[in-house]
């Protein structure tokens, strides 16, 4: 590492010479014409920082129009017909078909397009199709080998091979690269048996590019991923690949290529391709024959005679030919906005190979790496490298932060990115070293694929991708650099979240203005443009200062930083504060004494507000919802709405069994019946919300039941129901514990401006039903089960936060620094707050919660469920 602190001016290169010296122009004719692209074709981006286009990319809103315009216009057909509609359809088709083939550098007489539902269904298909031999007396049979870097959807293909006793082996890419049998000699063109090699164009985990070269070399047999003899063929898995650069099939004619047009073209999704080489197609068996692909058949028969047509033959049924008619318009789109795949290529990598070089160099101020990126390159070139980075955060001793905390964070930067293993187990556990009995070990810890628990004993499960489209800018790039810089290497500050520049806003910064205004001169700093030399793209480290705000923080027990709260305080826990939140997501209801129902508190989260598809909406994507005030009236059996500038409206509290119309939703994946509360009320929430709303409660009769957690026993009497909370009945919080998060958030104030978050505002963030004064910060997470006056209830465990405590309950502004401190001060998982259900109810007569009753908690024992008689359960209450 270099010595010496970056001095903020002295050696910063502008992004703007970067490009210049590095990469070519952005697409168009003239300058601005990048940003002018995004504010004509991608509106709907403003204020939104998207690097998941290796997910699904983007479509732009003329590709939309034109392809509205083109169904308006025109009368398209079922394609199997012969009317005047249905030949415009087939004709149309095959000529986007040309058009397909043409893209990838190739014609009809080399390359056939079979059309399918993605490329998941095109790697089925070559599984199923496949020639194979099985192993017998007198052959060895065929293999199946692929490249252990690849999609999920490749390596299930070996659950077909096995069916038809055929072995795969998965293939090490280090293992490949030296398998090198120089002279070896493939055999002629009948050679029995046929074996199949798959091998990504692209890795969708990090990015690396594979050599294209390999598919000639496995054909000829200069290489072999087995020994085996016989005929190799190569599938090229390109769904990732072909997003951003262009495809030479008439170089590289692979026999398979699967695709997925919607990571090209944003839209259409649920439809690929498999392009098949003319050579091999006369191979592939199929056994099922749908409508469309029988050129004869008898039904009271076994006789039946396949249409000539490779891609007839094989699309059965009717093929989505609208959605077909669609990727005409994606290929003008494309065309006409980039000039072309080439251009996509070079201008993806220049923004990867940026934001590359940035975070590699960013350090903290003790010279520990700010993150460790998962790469088999140096991002040298667009040969070897595409538009993705891969990573994870680390904090200044080295520790892994969780990729969901990661995630979290982001978010309230408006920046979209992806976590996880992205469907690829083999990249995952090479890069981040988990070995095969780790991924059993957390399968028993709880964690399946696409999950959130991103940390096991320490180690990582999972890590943090980001990746680049043809219409992401430098201003996408920089902010997720200043999203690094301001939660890594800035104390909190107690400063509103930077809100992200759509490109053609105010005070949005420019690529082709020759600055880099989109980071201050200090993240210029932090981010050092020494690292880039006019010669050479390597990357080197160099020292960063430290942050200009850097807190001073002393390590301190619960007990010692909880306000009022002394050594041997055996204060009895007191009910301070009741809230119950009828509306999901929406602003708190106090009060002071509450029935309770089978679900918790009477109407606690009994109704939600949903968006024009029936999605619940809640305050992660749309932050007003706090500000919607419900009031519920038990006498005249009403919820009063208040909002401000919106005249109050009453709903009544239970529906009209006879004109309530159900309809199912969904509530943290469980089903749910509702009924929608009516026109008046949707009227009014749109009008707030300025888009279609609706109002809907979980019906009376519908009972949902709590799910038992990984690992927990379930307790006798604790099957529950549970309205439309997330995972429990209750929610309990302790001030002694906000206390401490109170102290520490104030002590990182580096505004001056005193009492940044008032205790009764920070209280509210974390949406609780039940507020206790405890005598200990976090002692409520040592508790089995409490008892309320007469009421029972069970610990059923932490709450795990997420970034909604960023928001303020009484403005609906997001500020990151509490679940920053939050995170800092618990050490990975942001836990705060515990579940509880009821553990018995008497529905016999009336049971209220009531503010000032006394709290009386049990100790786990051994972390297990147990029961205590109850002569014997004060011995263990702390009173």
């Amino acid at each position: 590492m270099a010595g010496g602190a970056a001095d903020p001016g002295a050696e910063l290169r502008t992004f703007g010479r970067f490009w210049d010296s590095n990469a070519q122009r952005p697409y168009g004719d003239g300058p601005g014409s990048l940003r002018e692209l995004r504010a004509r074709e991608f509106g709907r981006l403003a204020g939104t920082v998207y690097l998941d286009h290796a997910g699904a990319t983007l479509f732009p809103k003329s590709q939309l129009e034109n392809f509205t315009r083109d169904l308006m216009e025109n009368v398209y057909g079922n394609p199997h017909s012969q009317n005047i509609s249905s030949r415009l359809t087939h004709d149309t088709v095959e000529q986007v078909r040309y058009r397909i083939l043409a893209h990838f550098h190739t014609t009809a007489a080399d390359y056939s397009v079979i059309f399918t539902a993605g490329s998941t269904a095109a790697l089925k298909l070559v599984a199923e199709a496949f020639p194979w031999v099985s192993r017998g007396p007198e052959s060895s049979g065929s293999r199946f080998c692929y490249l252990t870097d690849s999609h999920t959807s490749v390596v299930g293909m070996r659950k077909v091979t096995a069916a038809a006793n055929v072995p795969s082996t998965p293939v090490r890419p280090e293992d490949l690269r030296w398998a090198e049998e120089p002279g070896a000699a493939a055999g002629g063109p009948d050679c029995q048996p046929p074996h199949l090699f798959c091998y990504p164009a692209q890795s969708n985990f990090s990015g690396t590019r594979y050599p294209l070269s390999w598919i000639a070399d496995v054909q000829s047999g200069r290489r072999r991923p087995a020994s085996a003899r016989g005929k190799w063929f190569v599938l090229l898995d390109a769904a990732s690949y072909v997003s951003t650069s262009p495809l030479n099939l008439s170089a590289h004619p692979a026999d398979f290529v699967p695709i997925s047009f919607y990571k090209i073209f944003g839209f259409p999704t649920g439809l690929g391709a498999l392009l098949v080489s003319n050579r091999v197609a006369p191979l592939l068996r199929k056994t099922y024959f749908g409508g469309g692909t029988a050129a004869a058949y008898l039904a009271g028969e076994d006789f039946y005679i396949p249409r000539p047509s490779v891609a007839e033959r094989f699309e059965d049924g009717t093929i989505s030919f609208l959605d077909v008619i669609a990727l005409k318009h994606g290929f003008d789109a494309l065309e006409r906005l980039t000039g072309g795949m080439e251009n996509i290529r070079q201008h993806t990598f220049t923004l990867a190979r940026y934001t590359y070089t940035a975070l590699a160099s960013l350090r903290y101020p003790n010279g520990a790496p700010v993150v460790r990126i998962y790469s088999d390159s140096e991002f040298s070139s667009p040969e070897v490298q595409g538009p993705v980075i891969n990573l994870n955060v680390l904090d200044d001793s080295g520790n892994v932060i969780g990729y969901s905390q990661v995630d979290k964070m982001a978010s309230l930067y408006n920046i979209h990115l992806r976590t996880g293993c992205f469907c690829n187990t083999g990249a995952c556990q090479r890069h981040l070293g988990i070995s095969n009995e780790m991924v059993r070990k957390h399968l028993e810890a709880g964690h399946v694929c696409g999950d959130d628990i991103d940390l096991v004993d320490g180690q990582p499960t999972g890590s943090v991708r980001i990746s680049f489209g043809y219409m992401s800018t430098l201003e996408d790039a920089q902010a997720f650099l200043r999203f690094i810089v301001d939660t890594r290497l800035r104390s909190a500050g107690g400063q509103t979240v930077p809100q992200a520049c759509a490109a053609g806003e105010a005070g949005a910064p420019s690529a082709e203005g020759g600055g880099s205004r989109g980071l201050s001169p200090h993240e210029e700093a932090l981010i050092d443009a020494r690292v880039w030399t006019e010669s050479s793209s390597a990357v080197h480290a160099v020292a960063v200062p430290p942050p200009l705000c850097e807190a001073t923080r002393t390590q301190q027990t619960p007990s010692e930083t909880a306000a009022a709260v002394r050594d041997g305080d055996l204060r009895p826990h007191i009910v301070t504060n009741l809230y119950l939140y009828p509306i999901k997501s929406c602003a708190a209801f106090e009060v002071t004494r509450w029935p309770i129902g089978n679900q918790g508190l009477l109407y606690d989260r009994s109704w939600m507000v949903v968006n024009h598809n029936g999605i619940c909406l809640s305050q992660k994507q749309e932050p007003r919802l706090c500000l919607i005030q419900p009031f519920i009236d038990l006498r005249q059996k009403i919820m009063v709405i208040k909002a401000k500038g919106m005249e109050p409206i009453e709903v009544p509290l239970e529906e009209n069994s006879e004109q309530a119309q159900i309809c199912q939703s969904k509530v943290c994946a469980d089903r749910v019946n509702t009924y929608d509360c009516g026109e008046k009320v949707s009227s009014w929430l749109s009008t707030f919300f300025g888009r279609p709303c609706h109002l809907i409660k979980q019906s009376s009769n519908f009972q949902r039941s709590a799910k038992k957690k990984h690992g927990q026993d379930q307790c006798p009497g604790m099957t529950a129901t549970l309205s439309l909370v997330n995972e429990a009945q209750y929610l309990l919080v302790n001030t002694a514990s906000v206390s401490e998060l109170h102290q520490q958030l104030n002590a990182s104030d580096q505004n001056g401006k005193g009492e940044s978050f008032p205790m009764k505002d920070l209280i509210l963030r974390f949406r609780a039903n039940i507020i206790t004064n405890g005598t200990k910060a976090f002692e409520e997470e040592k508790w089995d089960e409490i008892s309320i006056g007469n009421l029972h209830f069970q610990v059923s465990g932490p709450c795990h936060r997420c970034q909604m405590i960023c928001i303020d309950q009484q403005t609906g502004q997001r500020n990151q620094d509490v679940f920053q401190t939050l995170s800092e001060s618990r050490k990975r998982k942001v836990n705060f707050g515990v579940y509880l259900m009821h553990t018995s109810l008497d529905s016999s007569s009336p049971c209220f919660l009531s503010v000032g009753s006394q709290v009386l908690p049990v100790l786990k024992e051994n972390g297990g469920c147990h029961n205590i008689p109850a002569s014997e359960k004060h011995q263990d209450v702390l009173s």
